[in-house]
């Protein structure tokens, strides 16, 4: 790969975004474009105001402002990627702090592989996160490396496809040969991608040594409507879910953190993972029958009001 840009879909952003910039801009394989899709102009010129990236000219940032009602998962995104002529482009969110000066390095690396399609970064918590967060980030994101292909469907089942754009590189021939991200997407535009890619004979590799810090304390509230918009997804794309269904993961990783609490002598933790998990599972059900409810209803219930607009 002999060049790379990032790509970043922006909203509301915080001072942390300005020190992500800093750490993308000093890595070892420098980065070609930093495009910035931006939603509502106001919010990130106050961010700006003052500072060195509004003063200097700064010629390898690119920024496209765009209204919320225009912003989906996947379009954007695909959008971004028109704006960019590189080898190869990495998928990153607002929040995603790289650990160190090689994540972009790793990355590549691992896109080097033969038919290797995408490869996403290994997600650290955050120093705030709690333990039940801390936990579910290493059963999620593990210490090995890997690269997924169709062979481990049986083995991985859902897993298989699992890729996420907190911070995933991607060949652009392939991702042009593929047809890029699903247009409309309310969640799992990363998803549904290395779907396509591991069907078409490509792999999805996991890049342990690529790091970010990234983590959620998420609310009930929170936890509802993200699983409620997961759940529409995978009602929306029979084609990649009904064969691997999720469920059993979820469960999996509750019984998984549940033990990992009795070990570390936090049981007074364990019965708000079972709360979380209740949340979790309810919004996912619904999210799954979305088209029984009625529309003012799951407005109330999405985490993404303008899809459904």
């Amino acid at each position: 790969m002999e060049t790379v840009d990032v790509i970043i879909p922006v909203y509301k952003p915080d001072s942390g975004f300005l020190t992500m910039i800093e750490k993308l801009q000093a890595q070892t394989v420098p980065v070609n474009h930093i495009i910035v899709m931006n939603t509502e102009q106001k919010y990130l010129d106050r961010l700006l105001y003052g500072t060195t990236l509004e003063r200097e000219n700064h010629n390898n940032i690119t920024v496209r402002h765009l209204s919320k009602r225009e912003f989906d998962h996947g379009r954007t995104r695909n959008q971004g990627v028109k704006l960019s002529d590189a080898d190869a482009f990495l998928m990153m969110t607002q929040d995603a702090m790289p650990a160190d000066e090689y994540l972009v390095e790793r990355l590549l690396e691992s896109l080097r592989g033969e038919k290797v399609a995408a490869a996403y970064a290994r997600q650290l918590p955050d120093r705030e996160c709690s333990e039940a967060e801390r936990f579910t980030r290493g059963f999620n994101y593990p210490e090995e490396s890997r690269v997924k292909t169709k062979a481990d469907l049986p083995e991985m089942g859902i897993k298989t496809f699992f890729c996420s754009n907190v911070c995933a590189a991607y060949r652009r021939d392939v991702f042009d040969e593929l047809g890029g991200f699903v247009n409309r997407a309310i969640f799992n535009e990363d998803m549904l991608y290395a779907a396509k890619a591991v069907e078409a004979g490509y792999g999805i590799a996991y890049v342990a040594q690529a790091k970010v810090y990234h983590s959620h304390n998420y609310t009930y509230r929170q936890q509802f409507r993200r699983n409620f918009d997961l759940g529409v997804s995978q009602a929306d794309h029979p084609e990649v879910f009904a064969a691997y269904p999720s469920e059993s993961e979820g469960i999996r990783l509750v019984k998984s953190t549940v033990e990992h609490l009795k070990k570390k002598g936090m049981r007074s933790k364990i019965p708000d993972v079972i709360i979380q998990s209740g949340f979790k599972y309810t919004g996912y059900v619904m999210g799954k029958r979305y088209r029984r409810l009625p529309g003012r209803l799951i407005l109330k219930l999405s985490s993404n009001r303008e899809y459904w607009r």
